[in-house]
Formats: C-alpha cells, structure tokens, sequence
C-alpha cells in the first residue's frame, strides 16, 4: 500500500500512564523547526513545552506542528515504497471529536475526502492520548474491511483473515449479509461510550468490480475491491505525544489487491479458480500455474481500476518511484528506514530496481505504531451498542 507501513518492536510500545518525554518533544521540535523556518526560532516555544510537560505530563502540539509531523511520520515509514510523495498527505485536525457520533462522522467525511475523484492522501489526527487516562480508538485494522464467515460445510466465505473479528462483530449484535463482500461496521471505542458499531453509508464506500481485458469470463468471479486503503489501526507517535486514533490512506499498489488480498490462501485464496478458468495444469507446481494465474489476477486489477478512473500504482511504476525518494533524501542529507521485505513487492521483485540492493532499519520518530490488535479487543467483551 502507497501509505505508511508500521513498525512492531518493543522500543515501539508505550505506557498510557507515562507522561511525555521532553527530550523526544525537544528533538521533535527542533527538526520541525529547522525543516520550516516560516515557523520561527524554536527556543520560545520551547519554553513553552516544557512548562506544559511539567504542569500536565504532555503538551498541545499546534496545527502546524500536527501536519508536519504527521507527514514525518510517513518520510520515517520503513515499510512503506510510496514515501515520494509524503508532502502531499492532506492533514485532518479532528482532536475537537469526543462522542462517537461525532468521531463515525468524520471517518466518513475521511472516505469521501480521500476517494471523491482521484484518490488523495489523507490523514484524520483525533485527540491524542491524556497521561493516565482512556482515549478513543477504532477496534477495525481498516476503516473499510469485508467480512470472513465459515459456511456450514466448513469453507471459507469473504476475507478469511477477518473471520474472527466478523464473529466478535456478530456476537455484538451485527448480521451483516453474509456474502463474498460485505463491509464490516465500524466498531469506535471512546472513553464516554464504551464501544458503539456503526454501518458505513455507501457513499463512503467507493468500490470497483474486476474485469480482465482478454478473458470475459473473469467478471463472472463476481470479484470487487474498495478504492481508499485507509489503515486505521495505528497509533501516530508525535514528538512524544500519541494519537491512538489517526486513520490514514493512500492509494492502491495493485499487487496488495492482486497479490495479497485475492490472492493469499488465508485470504480470498483465488489462485486455484483463476488457474481452472483459464484451463492450466494444477496437477504438480512445476507448471508454475500459480504464477501465470497471478499475473492475470493482477492484470485484471490494474485494467479495473484504469477504467473505472481510480487511481492505482504498479509494482514497477512505484519502485521507480521509491529511489527517486532514496536520491531525494540522500540530497537532502537525511536517512531513510526501509524494511526489505516489505518494500520488495509481491510479484516480479526480482526484476524490480528496489530488489537489488539493502537497506538500513531504523527506528525514526515521528512515526506509526501498530497496536493491540483488534481482534485481541473484541475478546476482551466490552460492552457494544449498536447504531445507524
């Protein structure tokens, strides 16, 4: 995906209860600073966070400070091959939102913000997280996500990987229709209201059914996928204040549909019926009928979405892309994390320019931080409402 990848290590987790470090505001600060000399010196307002910090534990950043961090938080993203264009990342201030209602509204206001038209970059910052006390988050790992059921006869039915959570879902209340592509509510958690799920309305659902330019049997799969990829699952760590709720997107790279999505066996797993469509030998995997059937299940999303008018990168396109970021950065006397085995994409790595050469991992901040998993939440049993 062209947005923010996340990291998971221990130097990653935080304490709710621990109050901001002035040394992380203070390096922060200096590099927002330095990086926008419209702002100013920073020595005063300097000052100003640390008598914060000592008052209350943390300290408000302004607006400019939010959006500038938050696009560094994309530049920092070690799994992310879309960073060429972190600049762009259209910053949502939304730390007023305190109920529900108020937060659901917004989150569809994001998907229409970000998929009206071209699709566009877009990060919706909610109020950070108070030394000690509960904060809002979204139990969803994306805003828009399909539902995974098992069928009588004990076979997978939607996106497997969010079978558990469909069931959480629906022991809270929520039926859903039970089809290949149905998008699960919302489930936003806020200190006030417990957990209450919410139905996304359609017009925040932009989606686009699959077609292949030579087989005209591929539309008879029925196979779709949403435009926005909007992670939602991440903590965005500023200068040492944290945002539990800060929901984000890019655009598609075709082979997280194509290559993932449809394609991994815990997944939709559509390999095996692209492979017998087209009529290849699946009796031994020296045919390579895998790899023939995954390139013509990537085609179709590229030509699908190039039709429908959506915009979507190629796995090649974009690795171009990534070393003009790596060449920008290194002018710029900057560092660049990249995780290999996430920049490399899923299919033809090797006759990609990103695959022949290593990277350094780094732990840079500003950054995004993946979470308690939702699932590991919906376990817990917290009481839900159900709305809209």
């Amino acid at each position: 995906m062209t947005v923010p990848g996340y990291r998971d290590e221990p130097a990653a987790r935080w304490d709710p209860a621990a109050p901001a470090d002035p040394g992380e505001a203070e390096d922060f600060l200096r590099q927002c600073y330095t990086e926008n000399q419209r702002l100013g010196p920073v020595e005063p307002r300097l000052a100003i966070v640390r008598a914060q910090i000592a008052a209350t534990g943390t300290y408000v950043h302004t607006t400019d400070e939010l959006a500038y961090g938050a696009k560094l938080a994309w530049r920092n993203a070690s799994r992310c091959i879309g960073r060429l264009y972190w600049r762009s990342l259209v910053v949502l201030d939304r730390r007023r939102a305190r109920t529900a209602d108020e937060i659901f509204s917004l989150l569809v206001n994001h998907l229409r913000t970000a998929g009206d038209g071209q699709i566009r970059p877009v990060i919706s910052v909610f109020a950070a997280a108070q030394p000690g006390q509960p904060y809002a988050r979204v139990w969803n790992e994306q805003l828009i996500r399909y539902a995974g059921y098992r069928g009588p006869d004990g076979c997978p039915k939607g996106d497997a990987r969010q079978e558990q959570f469909t069931a959480a879902m629906r022991g809270y209340g929520w039926r859903g229709k039970g089809d290949q592509f149905d998008v699960l509510p919302l489930a936003i958690e806020t200190p006030a209201e417990g957990v209450r799920l919410y139905e996304l309305p359609e017009r925040a659902i932009r989606e686009v059914p699959l077609t292949h330019p030579e087989f005209s049997w591929f539309a008879e799969l029925g196979l779709r996928w949403h435009a926005v990829p909007a992670i939602s699952n991440m903590r965005l760590t500023i200068g040492g204040v944290h945002y539990p709720l800060a929901p984000f997107n890019g655009w598609y790279l075709g082979t997280e549909i194509g290559a993932r999505n449809l394609a991994d066996t815990d997944r939709y797993d559509m390999l095996p019926t692209v492979a017998a469509r087209m009529g290849l030998d699946t009796s031994r995997e020296s045919t390579l009928w895998r790899d023939r059937a995954l390139v013509e299940l990537n085609v179709a999303v590229l030509h699908s979405f190039e039709a429908a008018g959506i915009k979507m990168s190629d796995h090649h396109t974009e690795s171009q892309r990534f070393l003009k970021h790596l060449s920008n950065e290194e002018k710029a006397g900057r560092p660049v994390p990249a995780d290999w085995t996430w920049i490399v994409p899923p299919l033809s790595g090797g006759i990609t320019p990103v695959f022949h050469r290593y990277y350094d991992e780094m732990d840079l901040r500003p950054a995004f931080y993946l979470d308690e998993p939702a699932a590991a939440l919906a376990r817990e049993g917290c009481p839900v409402r159900r709305t809209h």
